[in-house]
């Protein structure tokens, strides 16, 4: 990507009524790990749409939006919600957008993507909520879309997991299918419909964007629109340690590349991240998408979260991820997931689960823990 200017000279509209014929072509799709410990997939009634234009003179990475997602999961009323749809505000609140600004940032937020809810909603088979889902993911993937071939990079603050179908389908559309995925997290999200041990469409969203599964998917209401876009090879797994026998065997069948916590124990996170990029980057340099749950980061840092799991990232090793990837040039979009602050026992929990978001973010955009400088900055003169 080439360095563009500081400013945007038009603003997305999401009220677009024309349809790509990317998103009308009929294919099925992949779903999200359905851990027992978290909520239902529901009808979707927000998706917070935050997109923010970003200036980094230090990056290749020019103009971005960030689009704030609460996920394509939702609930079906205010009574119902389970919290994860109040994590993008907290993020907002905790100062992201002035912090982008000091880091040399320019940002503008236009607000929230909203969905409508979906009455009558019955399961297809064992998969909850289809078509509400499958509906806020297409309008997700339809505004990603936009977004990208505006020239910006759109970040997706959630939200549940699920929202990773509309964004990575979006995103892949618009790079003409040549798209490398590194996917954060305590869970692979990668079951199937068929597979799926509670229906939660959060753990099954990896499956219906693999190239590989495509044949494994079966139809689905609401979710025929949906091309498989990702290839087996171009994805990355860092932070695995909770994981289905059938998402195991998934994994292990496409050769998918995965560094479970037991390889990042074993090989240190900086050697992590150096064959991460040297896999990526041994057939060619895609664009890379990378997809992070806050739950990758072990929950006595990062508690918040609707599914945690014990024994994960560490703070430094989970920024230095962002770190790194930000000084490939190739981070194109970003989704930061998964934020829940119902599920924080204490103010105080909820507090450092944002912090730590909001530091994923800065680090995707050139924050460096050893300091930053403006560009062209010079000392004053006596």
């Amino acid at each position: 990507m080439g360095a563009r200017g500081c400013t945007a000279t038009h603003v997305l509209s999401l009220l677009r009524r024309e349809q790509r014929e990317w998103l009308l072509a009929p294919h099925s799709t992949a779903a999200r790990r359905d851990d027992e410990q978290r909520e239902p997939d529901t009808a979707t009634t927000t998706i917070t749409i935050l997109i923010i234009i970003l200036s980094i003179p230090i990056l290749l990475i020019i103009v971005n939006f960030i689009i704030t997602a609460w996920g394509s999961s939702g609930r079906l009323s205010p009574k119902d919600r389970g919290g994860v749809e109040d994590g993008p505000d907290r993020i907002r609140s905790a100062g992201l957008v002035g912090r982008l600004q000091a880091q040399g940032c320019g940002v503008k937020d236009y607000g929230n993507l909203r969905f409508d809810d979906v009455a009558d909603d019955a399961p297809a088979g064992r998969v909850m909520r289809p078509r509400a889902v499958g509906s806020a993911s297409r309008t997700l993937a339809h505004a990603v879309f936009t977004a990208k071939t505006d020239g910006h990079t759109p970040v997706m603050l959630g939200g549940d997991h699920s929202l990773a179908i509309g964004s990575i389908h979006g995103h892949a559309a618009a790079a003409g299918g040549a798209l490398s995925v590194v996917w954060v997290d305590a869970h692979a999200d990668i079951n199937t419909p068929l597979t799926t041990p509670t229906g939660n469409v959060h753990g099954q969203a990896m499956s219906y964007l693999v190239r590989e599964l495509h044949s494994k998917i079966p139809a689905l209401p609401h979710f025929s629109w949906i091309k498989p876009c990702v290839s087996a090879k171009d994805i990355v797994y860092i932070g695995l340690r909770d994981v289905d026998p059938e998402e195991h065997y998934i994994l292990k069948h496409l050769g998918i590349k995965v560094f479970s916590m037991t390889e990042v124990d074993g090989l240190g996170i900086a050697r992590v991240m150096e064959e991460t990029c040297d896999y990526l980057f041994s057939d060619a340099k895609k664009p890379i998408h990378l997809s992070y749950d806050i739950d990758a980061i072990d929950p006595l840092l990062a508690p918040a979260t609707g599914t945690p799991v014990v024994g994960g990232l560490t703070y430094r090793e989970g920024i230095y991820i962002t770190e790194q990837i930000c000084q490939t040039g190739l981070l194109s979009a970003v989704d930061l997931v998964e934020v829940n602050p119902k599920q924080g026992t204490t103010e105080a929990q909820v507090l450092s689960t944002v912090q730590i978001a909001v530091d994923v973010l800065l680090g995707c955009f050139g924050r460096r823990r050893g300091g930053n400088h403006p560009a062209g900055y010079r000392l004053p003169e006596p």
